[in-house]
């Protein structure tokens, strides 16, 4: 063992990683619970170590260098294989954690496990800080390089370099404003068709699974205009006269707050089965295992809107339910 490697401790890969996350001198003293002076000695060191600035002034704050960029997801499985291995992997200490976790996740499920894990996590394990990052490519690299801690969405890919779980099945509803003509009247084809329409695609795609099965019963939607998410095709719906369609789960939890309506989409379209998926490495940290099983049962129960309205059971994942991640992960706009 080099000199250089004899002096390094656990703490600066934690304080590293605090400065990453916050890009401040002060935000990484508030994570690790140290003072502002101690953490600014700390990044001395850091630096010296390094030979590299870390971080540098831009403006009235502070951006990390090139190599701290390339280093950060390093560190943050570093720490996380070192909390596996100093921890008996049988129990944590919630109260004393002070970790960030990044999810990534569909932009709907988002929103919603935004709302309904994170009072949980600050109930159980006040340091504890969830980071929800955008949807990836379409592969597994977040979690693989570290950067992200679980996946939770419309997961296609099956690897013996992830663990990848069932959580429910959703599907797709029509949502307008309260007092729509599709709100208050029978929702047949060519009602819904007719109406104006905003989709949602990341791509800005006109056509998808919900169109085909129109295109069955010689139907074509009018879209108005197309999303990159869930989250603004709501909003955009609870101020016009437009309808969209969005997973059941979310529709009905932010509906009420929104002022929207839900109601059954008029043909036949595949479930959409949301999984969670994870990093081997991750399977014996406590920790981690305990934000797996938050996950778990934040999806197990019924999702009911804060304000009353009615609430969407968990669907159970069955055969019939397996082609989920085909044309239904098409339906709900994701990974596309």
């Amino acid at each position: 063992m080099t000199g250089r490697l004899h002096k390094l401790d656990l703490s600066l890969l934690v304080a590293l990683d605090a400065l990453l996350e916050t890009g401040s001198v002060t935000g990484a003293a508030e994570l690790v619970e140290v003072s502002v002076p101690t953490m600014s000695k700390t990044l001395r060191r850091i630096r010296d170590l390094l030979g590299d600035p870390v971080l540098v002034r831009a403006g009235r704050g502070m951006v990390p260098t090139p190599r701290a960029v390339a280093l950060g997801p390093r560190v943050r499985a570093l720490i996380a294989e070192a909390e596996a291995i100093l921890s008996d992997g049988r129990h944590v200490d919630l109260s004393q954690i002070r970790r960030g976790f990044g999810l990534v996740a569909d932009d709907g499920y988002a929103a919603l496990l935004q709302a309904l894990l994170t009072p949980r996590t600050r109930r159980e394990a006040p340091g504890v800080t969830l980071r929800f990052l955008a949807t990836g490519p379409g592969d597994a690299t977040p979690l693989r390089d570290g950067t992200a801690d679980l996946e939770i969405g419309i997961i296609d890919e099956d690897s013996p370099e992830l663990r990848v779980e069932s959580l429910f099945v959703d599907r797709l509803v029509g949502v307008a404003k309260a007092g729509h003509p599709l709100a208050t009247g029978p929702v047949t084809p060519a009602a819904f068709s007719a109406a104006a329409h905003i989709g949602v695609s990341r791509r800005g795609r006109l056509h998808g699974p919900l169109d085909r099965g129109l295109e069955v019963v010689g139907l074509q939607r009018t879209i108005v205009a197309t999303l990159a998410n869930f989250a603004s095709a709501l909003l955009t719906v609870s101020t016009s006269d437009c309808v969209t369609a969005v997973p059941e789960r979310v529709a009905r939890y932010f509906a009420s707050a929104l002022g929207l309506v839900v109601f059954p989409v008029p043909t036949e379209l595949d479930p959409i089965e949301v999984r969670m998926a994870w990093h081997p490495r991750h399977d014996a940290d406590p920790a981690h295992r305990w934000l797996r099983q938050c996950v778990r049962e934040v999806t197990a129960v019924e999702v009911v809107a804060p304000t009353g309205a009615h609430p969407v059971g968990a669907h159970p994942v069955g055969a019939a339910h397996q082609t989920g991640s085909g044309a239904g992960a098409e339906a709900a706009g994701t990974r596309r």
